[in-house]
């Protein structure tokens, strides 16, 4: 049972509740694949429509894994092997299940920072009591983990993911929830997968 994690850029809701591409940001990139790498992910997919920004992802990529940055920073090419890019959800799936030789599509599981009429939730604890008994029986449906960026991903796209994570929830008086994805990745990652 592997996992992978794909950043979604498209379809994401702007501040005014406006369905918007977001662009891919540098710190995005290098900091989730570090994420994944320690957290022992099978690949980051960084997800989107338009070919200019998926050209922006390869060129910063060349720079750090053949480039004059995979000699000054090794560990950063190491964690930057696993990114690829796609130009949607389904391109990202395939691409993955190929990759794998998987035969059934992954267990595709969204998070959000509110929970979603329609949409099945589960705990990190379920989730993570999920993965630990499919590794531990050598159980073979894969888990594909969905962030999105701006300001979450539309409604309708996550009504079309098997599960939806839980938020994750601070104490702030205020119910206050806007993490960067980056660092909801950190969180929610050592939730699932992290050893203690």
């Amino acid at each position: 049972m592997r996992i992978a994690l794909g950043l979604i850029h498209y379809p994401i809701q702007d501040r005014q509740g406006k369905v918007v591409a977001t662009n891919v940001t540098n710190l995005d990139v290098h900091d989730i694949a570090r994420a994944s790498r320690v957290y022992g992910l099978d690949r980051y997919y960084i997800i989107h429509p338009m070919q200019d920004q998926q050209i922006f992802v390869h060129r910063m990529l060349d720079h750090w894994r053949v480039g004059e940055g995979a000699k000054m920073n090794p560990k950063r090419r190491t964690a930057l092997t696993m990114v690829e890019t796609a130009g949607s959800l389904d391109e990202a799936l395939q691409n993955w299940q190929e990759r794998i030789g998987a035969k059934e599509k992954p267990l595709v599981v969204s998070t959000h920072a509110r929970a979603i009429d329609g949409v099945p939730m589960v705990s990190y604890r379920e989730m993570r009591e999920r993965i630990e008994a499919a590794r531990a029986q050598g159980g073979d449906r894969d888990v594909f983990l969905i962030f999105g960026t701006g300001f979450g991903l539309t409604e309708e796209f996550m009504r079309s993911c098997d599960l939806l994570l839980e938020p994750v929830r601070g104490v702030p008086p205020d119910d206050y929830r806007h993490l960067s994805v980056r660092s909801a990745v950190s969180i929610i990652l050592d939730r699932l997968l992290g050893a203690w």
